[in-house]
């Protein structure tokens, strides 16, 4: 009886070794195909890996590393679910950003702003994280928190350009102008002469009414911009006028202006779409004003004119709308030289309705 006992020992003796044999050999593998940049197979090996060590002491080396892999690959909430369940003193600092940037690109900002949290306990200098909680504060609509946030760590260190722009537009949110236009200046010293800070200083001078420092970053930022964001060119419009740069402000609010239209070719897509729609759920008068709106992108559409008189005709029971669009219809359609066959049945049928 001893020896059978002695030798069932000597067995899972041997067992146990063959398995810590075996995970070293997968974790080697795994590691050797992360250095050749080879996700696709690293992912099989460390999931062997993971499946040998988990009753055992290497178990959140291995879970990590198969995390990263996970996130390497872009399937975040894989690596989350892994992440969360090694106990944070076990995260290395690369694992525990990795978590929180996850639940970021899923757009679970709640978890986001717990796991950062977390992790600025832990690392109160990594600045990138603190200015992303920071910001995340402000999307929350909590940009008070956010600043309490930023500034703790700028007791320490007011000179980190990432912490500095997430300050600054905590402050603007929170519709403080002056702090924020002085941490948008500091920016500026430190040569972060972004679009977005050239643009938010000149905000916060025309909020402060200092119109013409306003007017000088907004130009800037509307140069940088290449002429294109029709916020600033709009807002660098009202600017010149308030200062009395009339034809310049005026070229400004026009150019806005054009920024600001829409795409005319899909808008003619969008408008004849939503009129079909909305006359196929027997929404008719939202269909006419869909189809209204496509004539405003498309004057020169024969079958839209066709379909609003049709349905102020049959469906609305408004005689008056139903003969000025079938008018309407009519003078275009009997300008086309080659009328097609189903043009010429709707030309009958308009001119039956007269009738």
């Amino acid at each position: 009886m001893f020896a059978l006992v002695a030798m069932a020992g000597l067995a899972q003796t041997k067992t146990a070794e063959v398995k810590a044999d075996s995970l070293l050999l997968f974790v080697q593998a795994g590691d050797s195909c992360m250095q050749q940049y080879n996700t696709f197979e690293a992912l099989k090996y460390y999931q062997e890996a993971y499946a040998i060590a988990k009753p055992r002491s290497q178990y959140c080396t291995v879970q990590m590393k198969l995390a990263n892999c996970h996130y390497k690959r872009g399937n975040y909430r894989e690596t989350a679910d892994l992440l969360k369940q090694v106990p944070e003193d076990s995260l290395s600092h690369e694992a525990f950003r990795q978590l929180c940037f996850s639940y970021q690109k899923q757009g679970d900002n709640d978890s986001y702003i717990y796991w950062t949290e977390q992790l600025v306990n832990h690392y109160p200098m990594d600045g990138e994280m603190v200015a992303g909680l920071t910001l995340a504060y402000v999307k929350n609509k909590q940009p008070q928190i956010g600043i309490i946030c930023g500034m703790k760590y700028s007791l320490k260190d007011s000179t980190n350009i990432l912490v500095n722009r997430a300050l600054a537009d905590a402050w603007f949110v929170n519709r403080d102008f002056t702090a924020a236009g002085k941490l948008y200046n500091r920016l500026l010293e430190q040569g972060d002469s972004t679009f977005n800070t050239l643009y938010s200083a000149g905000m916060c001078y025309s909020h402060t009414e200092d119109l013409e420092q306003a007017y000088h970053y907004l130009k800037l930022a509307f140069l940088m911009s290449g002429m294109q964001h029709y916020g600033c060119t709009y807002r660098l419009g009202v600017v010149c006028v308030d200062t009395k740069r009339y034809p310049e402000g005026l070229g400004y609010l026009d150019l806005a202006k054009q920024l600001m239209q829409p795409d005319t070719t899909i808008m003619k897509a969008i408008t004849l779409s939503q009129g079909e729609g909305y006359y196929l759920t027997e929404r008719y008068q939202e269909a006419v004003t869909a189809w209204k709106e496509h004539l405003a992108y498309n004057p020169t559409s024969i079958a839209t004119y066709y379909n609003i008189a049709n349905a102020y005709a049959y469906l609305l029971k408004d005689s008056e709308q139903a003969e000025s669009y079938y008018r309407q219809f009519l003078d275009l359609a009997r300008k086309e030289e080659k009328p097609t066959d189903k043009l010429k049945e709707m030309i009958k049928r308009a001119e039956d309705w007269y009738k």
